[in-house]
């Protein structure tokens, strides 16, 4: 291993995947956004239940 490798520090990615979760009907899908940005909440189709129900972000999934 060479001291240049040990010095490079790990660059993080600008995005992130998150789990967004109806509060309606639990049905679940990956969202992309920023590492900065705040927590997601958004409205959209809800399958499940055939009509447009909140989204909240449930967790953070990996880095992109």
């Amino acid at each position: 291993m060479r001291l240049t490798d040990v010095l490079f520090k790990k660059v993080k990615s600008k995005r992130i995947m998150v789990l967004m979760e109806s509060v309606v009907s639990g049905h679940q899908f990956n969202l992309f956004r920023e590492r900065l940005a705040d927590k997601i909440e958004l409205i959209r189709f809800d399958p499940y239940i055939q009509k447009e129900s909140l989204y909240r972000e449930r967790k953070r999934i990996r880095s992109a």
